[in-house]
């Protein structure tokens, strides 16, 4: 992953990849955990980048804070799934082997944005 796009492309790239391991996992007969357990991954996966998108037209300062920091929120709970489905042994963990250093790379800079916004509050 090019570090160079932004945070509204990459969540995007993200979001798609979040989209297409959803359509893959979901091709297996599947448990009602599994099924509950990847739509959670598919919500929060793609809820990252619908929150950095909004957060492009924000109407204020406080409001585009407010959009980072529940994208931020969302890239965690996205982490956390991603662990509970690989030690749960419902994936493989290299089925996330591209996916967990790009969702840390974006939560870094999540976390870098909104502590800056916070301090320039």
């Amino acid at each position: 992953m090019n570090n160079k796009n932004s945070i509204q492309k990459r969540t995007k790239i993200f979001a798609i990849r979040v989209i297409n391991v959803y359509i893959e996992l979901n091709k297996k007969p599947f448990d009602d955990a599994s099924k509950v357990l990847s739509k959670q991954f598919l919500r929060c996966g793609t809820s990252i980048g619908a929150n950095c998108a909004e957060a492009e037209f924000a109407q204020s300062r406080p409001d585009f804070l407010s959009k980072y920091s529940i994208g931020l929120k969302e890239a965690s709970e996205c982490k956390f799934w991603i662990e509970v489905m690989i030690e749960s042994n419902i994936v493989l963990q290299n089925k996330f082997t591209e996916m967990l250093p790009e969702l840390n790379e974006i939560i870094k800079i999540l976390i870098s944005t909104t502590k800056k916004l916070k301090q320039n509050q």
